[in-house]
């Protein structure tokens, strides 16, 4: 197992370009089950989440190859229902397999994912819309069985408690565009990674109107075909390198975001008093611009609110912001698993409920910490980035689920960072 070295107090400098975004690739990787021919997908980033799924699809009977870095062919000719939990328990994701399953066989047979370190994330809603759509929803050793055989289009609400669920309405999507008549997703999910979902599936010739709004009106067809499609940027991504310049006082450029997939956090990063410039149709420059932070109040909601995968590595900056500024978690209450660790760097943070109370200003110092999930992780190695001495960070397989390449993407931008055997750290800092 590697473990991640970071020698901080570097100002990073310089310019990366974004990878396709991991939380769209997943679901268009599902969707190519829709069809017997060949779907061809571009900018698909390398990652252990990726691998995960493609083993997935093979386990399903699809034909997977992948004849160039960031491209995936897929030809699904024919396709068996089941998914066992060995898969599933690999990656919460590919619970939405449900949806393409049902789409194509009319059948579903698929482990439950079980629990999450970031909290509760039901998959209630999506098997209530399937219900509205007129499947049969039964349970049984862990898992989810879905008759499909009698469905039909009809109207889905798909709120709930946190706001609209983004991977209950991949799979709703997914499960309609087959289903006869015309379905109404009220509530649906509007993340773009949902938008370029929809795209891609009216180029295999699914009838979608809506794309990109809380209302989707899908009108079933009896086939669809092959595609190629190339996945859009990975919007947190972008924003972890754009917190990465900010946080170290340095001057980053990032290629390839788009700028109106990341509208609430770029206010907030002005808010905060870092200097953020527009360089090109989809470049973005930060500057660190120290003398004028400022603490902000941040409250994460369904996009186009502030994202939640963005909130642990904000909370890293605003550790440093002098002042009091507060996080509050409207998407999954319990996302505050990096704060332990936060705190053994120095960080003044308090949680009350679903709010985290940062005190920042005091400097960070380097320390051993361990990651807990993907967006922990990234956090975790933005606040060594940025704290003096030296910072080592455990349980980084977790940041191969979402992040290409990190540590040397990182390192290009001058960061004083190293991939390692665990069997290099010091002995006193190893995990039991």
């Amino acid at each position: 197992m590697d473990v991640v070295r970071i020698q901080g107090g570097r100002e990073l400098s310089g310019t990366v370009t974004i990878s396709g975004a991991k939380n769209a690739s997943l679901p268009m990787l599902a969707a190519t089950l829709l069809t017997r021919e060949t779907c061809t997908l571009r900018n698909v980033p390398d990652l252990s989440d990726v691998r995960f799924m493609v083993e997935i699809l093979r386990h399903h009977g699809a034909t997977v190859e992948n004849p160039a870095p960031g491209v995936w062919q897929v030809t699904a000719r024919e396709i068996q229902p089941r998914t066992p939990y060995e898969l599933v328990r690999k990656m919460r994701a590919s619970i939405c397999l449900v949806g393409a399953l049902v789409g194509r066989l009319r059948t579903a047979d698929i482990a439950l994912p079980g629990g999450c370190v970031i909290g509760p994330r039901p998959i209630d809603l999506h098997l209530k819309g399937l219900a509205r759509l007129g499947c049969e929803v039964s349970h049984k050793n862990g898992c989810v069985i879905v008759d499909a055989a009698k469905a039909r289009g009809g109207y889905v609400f798909m709120g709930g408690r946190h706001g609209s669920t983004v991977t209950g309405t991949v799979n709703l999507l997914m499960a309609a565009v087959l289903t006869p008549g015309v379905t109404r997703i009220d509530s649906a999910a509007c993340e773009p990674e949902i938008e370029n979902l929809c795209q891609m599936l009216r180029t295999m010739g699914a009838r979608i109107d809506g794309a990109g709004s809380p209302v989707l009106t899908v009108t079933g067809v009896t086939q669809l075909h092959g595609c190629e499609h190339t996945v859009l940027p990975d919007r947190i991504e972008a924003g972890t390198y754009l917190l990465a310049g900010a946080i170290t006082g340095g001057d980053v450029t990032v290629n390839g975001a788009v700028t109106e997939h990341l509208g609430a956090f770029l206010d907030k990063l002005d808010e905060a008093g870092v200097a953020v410039e527009h360089t090109g149709a989809k470049a973005i420059r930060v500057r660190g611009n120290r003398g004028h932070w400022r603490p902000v109040d941040i409250i994460t909601l369904p996009h186009p609110g502030f994202a939640t995968d963005l909130q642990a590595q904000f909370s890293a900056l605003l550790a440093l912001i002098p002042g009091i500024s507060l996080i509050t978690e409207r998407i999954y209450p319990n996302r505050f698993m990096h704060v332990p660790e936060l705190q053994r760097m120095g960080a003044d943070i308090a949680i009350e409920g679903a709010t985290a109370i940062v005190k920042g200003g005091a400097p960070l110092t380097g320390a051993p910490v361990m990651a807990s999930d993907l967006r922990a992780s990234a956090a975790l190695i933005l606040a060594g980035l940025a704290a003096s001495g030296e910072t080592w960070v455990q349980r980084i397989y977790h940041l191969d689920r979402g992040y290409e390449q990190f540590d040397k993407r990182l390192a290009s931008l001058n960061a004083g960072i190293e991939r390692l055997p665990a069997s290099a750290m010091p002995k006193d800092y190893r995990e039991e």
